[in-house]
This record gives C-alpha cells, structure tokens and sequence, in this order.
C-alpha cells in the first residue's frame, strides 16, 4: 500500500502525520488538509510619503574629473546620502573609469535606486575638480547628465559648483609653465 492520502471508505486518512505535520489535521483526518502558514509581508515604503504625482526632490552631486566621474544623489540638505556610484564601479579598465560610457551606466543605476526610494526629481550640482588643477568638467559629467534625464528623473537647477580659487597655492607646472 502507498504512503500518503488513501481512501477509508469515505474519508481520507493521512498516513504521513508523523513524517509531515503540516500536510494532515492533528487527528489524522485530511479532510481539512492544512497548507504551510503563509507569512504576509507588507510592502515596505522607503522614503517620504507623498501624493501620487507630486515630485520629491534630491540632490545629484556630479563630480566630473578627468580620471573618473562619481554621481553622488542626497537629500536635500547633502547630509544623508542615497546612493553613490561611480565609472569606476561600472567598467573593469582603470582608462575607461572617466568616459562618457561609464557615466551614462553609473547614472543610469543611481536613477533606478531613486525610483526605488521614492525619489522622482534632482537639482544637480556638476563639479569639476578646480583649485589648483583644471576649472573645466571632464568628459563624463555631460553623459551622466543626459542619462538622469533619460531614465526618467526630472531635472529641477542645474549649478555649477567647481570650487574657484580667489588666492592659492602654488600651481604646478613651474615658472614658466608645462611645455608640450
């Protein structure tokens, strides 16, 4: 004979009680077949409650230099941050950390954890790396831009936040200057 269910004239008795407790009643009688208990999970909201289709604002901080190209989203205050990812995350060569492609893909992932959290737009502050080195933003920070957009995030400001020296250290390069 089988394990399991079997027909006793008209009621089916479970023979698996011992082996498998859940599948029978306590008395042996299925026909209240019992099923594993079902944990309920609630779905959890991160970040802000708001009405549907009202935008909630963060702040990208892209850092755009010749070497690499960190996109860095925060609260409104910079105090908390949400997400931060860089080219260098996204490509395995240590050249291809500060291309446009490697922006496009960090962004693209920054723009997917916002939606995630709640966040529907971003005011972006573009930093390049200034002081004594170069006042002009690198190759990555005009495709990271463009790839927020794209994603679906809404572009509130956009700042330029490139710290300019108004008296400084010494520049490199010597007196008279790199020669090529």
């Amino acid at each position: 004979m089988r394990k399991g269910l079997r027909l006793d004239g008209m009621e089916w008795r479970c023979e698996l009680f011992q082996a498998v407790p859940w599948m029978c009643s306590k008395d042996g009688n299925s026909n209240q077949l019992r099923t594993k208990p079902v944990k309920e999970t609630a779905a959890v909201s991160l970040g802000p409650q708001v009405a549907d289709g009202e935008l909630v604002f963060g702040v990208a901080h892209i850092f755009a230099s010749f070497n690499d190209t960190f996109v860095h989203v925060t609260d409104l205050s910079g105090k908390e941050t949400i997400v931060r990812v860089t080219g260098g995350m996204k490509v395995k060569a240590d050249r291809d950390e500060s291309s446009p492609y490697a922006a496009m893909l960090a962004a693209q992932d920054v723009a997917v954890r916002c939606k995630e959290i709640g966040i529907t737009a971003l005011h972006v502050k573009l930093r390049a790396t200034g002081g004594t080195g170069t006042k002009t933003p690198g190759p990555g920070a005009q495709s990271a831009l463009r790839a927020l957009a794209r994603a679906g995030m809404r572009i509130g400001r956009i700042e330029d936040v490139t710290p300019i020296p108004t008296d400084s250290t010494r520049r490199k390069g010597g007196r008279r200057g790199r020669r090529l």
